[in-house]
């Protein structure tokens, strides 16, 4: 999303400290863009019939490389790996100029700004008061 013309990423914040992007694993024949349009719906969709979302999936704007079962992630994978334990890919998701989301009750939506992602400063809340929101782009 963009506010006062400036980039932010959506995350979502589990308890005080830990941070994820929506999305989650592929199904085996599932390609990267119908997964993620199914585990955006899944973890974001408004669950209404008159607020089916229709997700623009953009350019893949990022790829991580787990190359073994450490913590850390590389944006390249080691030429001797030839099976690494984990890929992540981020992808632009262009949203229309009002969107309505459904977040579950465990979870905040965060709206962080990208120039403050790699600092690890405290990041914005979006309000939550109710389970559905709307965002005006």
């Amino acid at each position: 999303v963009q506010e006062h013309n400036h980039p932010h990423i959506l995350l979502l914040q589990i308890g005080n400290t830990f941070c994820k992007l929506p999305g989650g694993r592929l199904k085996p024949g599932e390609n990267e863009i119908e997964g993620l349009k199914r585990k955006l719906t899944s973890k974001l969709g408004a669950n209404s019939p008159a607020l089916v979302p229709d997700w623009q999936i953009g350019e893949s704007v990022a790829i991580w490389w787990r190359p073994n079962f450490e913590t850390m992630m590389y944006p390249y994978c080691p030429p001797h790996i030839t099976k690494p334990k984990e890929c992540k890919k981020l992808f632009l998701v262009h949203l229309s100029e009002k969107e309505y989301f459904a977040v579950p009750k465990n979870l905040k939506l965060l709206a962080v700004p990208l120039f403050e992602l790699y600092d690890n400063v405290q990041v914005r809340s979006i309000p939550t008061s109710q389970s559905i929101f709307q965002f005006d782009l």
